[in-house]
């Protein structure tokens, strides 16, 4: 097994990831978090030296942004030099949104970059940290109680799935909406409403609406119907599900929540990070064994 790694990049989640991989007794070297200037045992020092010492290497969640690796906490730039990508040849690299990383520097080997996010564990576990990220959205924003309030969460995904089961059980009177039958089946075993999203502009207005569909759902029309008074949390990718210039124009308070469990719940966005590597690494070399 292995025993060094090199997490390079990223915001508190790649600490919080360089931590569980420390407790597991590897040695951690951080690149590209200078403006931290301590994290306890774990050394930092700059991207070129982590990769060179270490035998694998994490980068973060997207792992780049625009023609650099995602770093807020580095003083530098972290650019795909030659040294860089020299120190890194030969190793697995372990990333987020494994397409940008092969775009920006396609003389990389594909065989050796693992996308972590990609993986169904690291979606489910995400899933939940995004799902409590939402509700302390909308804990904080509306100011009545989520029990008895009425609540409608678009789309039946898992964040759609982990979502109604929490709302459900903090009382909430909950309508959930799905373009599929077995969806809408699964549904109707909840203690919840459930309507075909292309039957929204049927119902009542909501006081707070929960959209996890990465389409425009919510036009105009359908905002200015259902959504009058209410608080919207978007939690679907860019561009998201919603109609912003429209929710702006009718005072509704639209609010687009990306990234959340970076934001709420670092600590566990971490260690999911971590422990999907873990899985992936135990995979290959149990494949390499049988080979």
């Amino acid at each position: 097994m292995y025993k060094s790694v090199a997490v390079i990049g990223g915001d508190k989640r790649q600490l919080y990831c360089a931590d569980a991989f420390l407790s597991d007794g590897l040695k951690v070297t951080l690149g590209g978090f200078e403006k931290l200037k301590s994290t306890g045992d774990i050394e930092i020092t700059s991207p070129l030296e982590a990769a060179l010492c270490s035998e694998f290497v994490v980068l973060p969640l997207p792992c780049v942004k625009g023609d650099k690796i995602n770093a807020p906490f580095s003083n530098d730039d972290i650019m795909f030099t030659d040294a860089l990508l020299t120190a890194f040849s030969g190793k697995k690299i372990f990333c987020g949104q494994k397409d940008k990383l092969l775009a920006l520097s396609p003389k990389m080997n594909p065989d050796l970059i693992y996308d972590y996010s990609d993986r169904e564990e690291f979606a489910v576990y995400n899933a939940v940290a995004t799902a409590e990220g939402a509700l302390e959205i909308a804990m904080r924003e509306y100011e009545g109680t989520i029990s008895r309030c009425k609540c409608l969460v678009c789309g039946y995904g898992r964040i759609g799935k982990v979502l109604t089961n929490m709302l459900c059980a903090l009382n909430a009177k909950v309508t959930v909406s799905a373009r599929k039958k077995s969806d809408l089946a699964w549904i109707s075993t909840k203690q919840c409403e459930y309507v075909q999203t292309k039957d929204l502009d049927s119902l009542k207005p909501f006081d707070i609406i929960f959209n996890t569909v990465p389409a425009l759902v919510f036009d105009s029309k359908l905002l200015s119907h259902i959504a009058k008074n209410a608080i919207l949390i978007d939690l679907a990718s860019v561009p998201g599900g919603v109609d912003f210039e429209s929710a702006s124009r009718l005072s509704i308070c639209a609010i687009h929540a990306l990234s959340l469990p970076g934001k709420a719940a670092p600590k566990t966005a971490g260690e999911i990070i971590k422990n999907t590597i873990t899985n992936m690494l135990e995979e290959d070399d149990r494949c390499q064994k049988n080979a």
